[in-house]
């Protein structure tokens, strides 16, 4: 049966920008190293990853969510079912970026198993692309354990967030010359192990550029360096969501004061009756007239 001609172009143009539009690869985020910085983002919810979907080239569901979103004072408290629950979300709400989630502290540490079961979990239950883990001395044979079996693995060295604890607090990394080779040397260990990228957290700006330079996967600063292969930060960060914000962070918007202006706004219409008004109101339909 042939379509009639309205409907077969509405069906031309929808399979058109069905083709038009296709998610990033491992291979196009690997693709980058040296050339154009990867724009990075981070995305907890649908509507969120659907605004930065055409600007961004990946977007992590961090475990910063417990701190953005849950209001807990650090990353440790994160569960897998929240970072499903919020990578699903993103999903949903972006079709062309490279969707990384983040494991929580506790579900990849002990074991190479662990860590395949609950990265294979976030995998099938999201459809993200890829997972993140924490490159402590421990993690490179967990990175090829997952890489060998199908499960791309971005890597994070410097400053740990899931490591407070034994840090003492959120503090910038490599600063002396036995912390420099740490950093250094998990980042050539996750490289080694088959990382696809790694993200560069707090550190100085010479270390920075010298793991950029010894791995040969693309690195994704935050705190770090403008010469890594691309820059992350928190969304609520940059969006100026927060009263404070790391110094390593540039705040493209005020958000937080044009909210409290909007909800300050709000209250004085709704306590002076002012909202709703008629734009705002249903009205009874008029009686429709009977025919003769």
């Amino acid at each position: 049966m042939r379509l009639p001609a309205g409907l077969r172009q509405a069906k031309s143009l929808a399979m058109s920008k069905q083709t038009r539009i296709s998610r990033k690869t491992v291979k196009d985020i690997a693709a980058a190293k040296g050339g154009e910085p990867l724009v990075c983002l981070t995305a907890y919810d649908a509507p969120m990853a659907e605004i930065m979907d055409p600007h961004a080239d990946l977007i992590l569901v961090g475990d910063s969510v417990g701190m953005v979103v849950h209001g807990l004072p650090s990353t440790v408290g994160v569960t897998m079912e929240m970072m499903i629950l919020h990578g699903q979300a993103v999903m949903r709400g972006s079709q062309q970026a490279f969707v990384v989630v983040d494991m929580p502290f506790g579900s990849y540490e002990t074991s190479e198993d662990q860590a395949f079961l609950n990265a294979a979990r976030i995998m099938k239950e999201t459809g993200c692309q890829a997972v993140k883990i924490e490159s402590g001395a421990y993690a490179a044979t967990q990175i090829a354990h997952l890489v060998e079996r199908g499960i791309p693995v971005m890597g994070h060295v410097g400053l740990r967030p899931q490591a407070v604890n034994v840090d003492g607090g959120f503090r910038a990394k490599g600063r002396t010359e036995s912390e420099r080779d740490i950093v250094l040397n998990e980042a050539r260990a996750a490289d080694e192990a088959g990382a696809f990228a790694i993200v560069i957290e707090g550190v100085a700006r010479d270390l920075a550029d010298e793991i950029t330079k010894a791995v040969s996967c693309p690195t994704i600063g935050i705190g770090a360096s403008a010469s890594c292969d691309g820059q992350v930060l928190v969304t609520q960060d940059m969006l100026g969501l927060f009263d404070w914000a790391p110094k390593f962070v540039r705040r493209y918007a005020d958000l937080r004061s044009e909210i409290d202006t909007a909800l300050g706004q709000f209250a004085v219409d709704v306590r002076s009756r002012e909202f709703p008004g008629e734009a705002e109101t249903y009205s009874l339909r008029k009686p429709e007239a009977k025919q003769p």
